[in-house]
C-alpha cells in the first residue's frame, strides 16, 4: 500500500478522478508482480545478529511531529467514516475477524463487508498523505 501511495505521490492527482480507486488498482497491481517475482527467486533472510545496529533507536522531534500529524489526519479520516464502514473495518483490522464473521454478524453480504473494508483502507491511506506533498505549488508558506 505504500508504494502505491508513493507512487500517486510521485505522479499527483491530475487526470485522477477516482483516487481511492487508482490507489486500490496500484495496490494489487504491485501485490501481483510481488508475488510473480518471488516466485521466482528466493530471498533467504537475514538473522538478527546479522544486521547491523541502527544508529539512534529513538525518532527525532521532526519525525515525531510528522506522526503526530499523520495520526490526527488518520484519525479525522476515520471519524468522517460512516458508522458502518468504519464498524466493519474496526471488526477486521482490529479485532481480526473474518469478512464471513462480520457478515453473519452485521446481517450484510461478504461483498458489503469486503468494500467497506476497501472504502476505508483507501480514505486512511489518503489521510496519510500530506496535501502540500501532492500539489508543492498549492503549499501556502512553503
Amino acid at each position: 500500500m505504500q508504494t502505491a501511495l508513493l507512487h500517486l505521490f510521485e505522479r499527483g492527482l491530475d487526470g485522477i478522478t477516482h483516487p481511492e480507486a487508482y490507489i486500490l488498482r496500484a495496490a494489487r497491481n504491485l501485490a501481483i508482480d510481488r508475488a510473480r517475482r518471488e516466485r521466482c527467486i528466493a530471498f533467504s533472510s537475514l538473522d538478527e545478529a546479522s544486521l547491523p545496529e541502527a544508529a539512534c533507536s529513538q525518532p527525532g522531534p521532526e519525525r515525531i511531529v510528522l506522526g503526530r500529524e499523520q495520526l490526527a489526519r488518520v484519525k479525522s479520516a476515520f471519524l468522517a467514516l460512516d458508522a458502518r464502514t468504519a464498524r466493519i473495518f474496526f471488526l477486521h483490522r482490529m479485532e481480526g475477524v473474518s469478512y464471513s464473521q462480520i457478515a453473519i454478524r452485521m446481517k450484510v453480504s461478504v461483498s458489503t463487508v469486503e468494500k467497506a473494508v476497501a472504502r476505508a483502507v483507501s480514505g486512511l491511506a489518503l489521510a496519510l498523505i500530506d496535501p502540500a506533498e501532492l500539489h508543492p505549488s498549492r503549499a501556502i508558506g512553503r
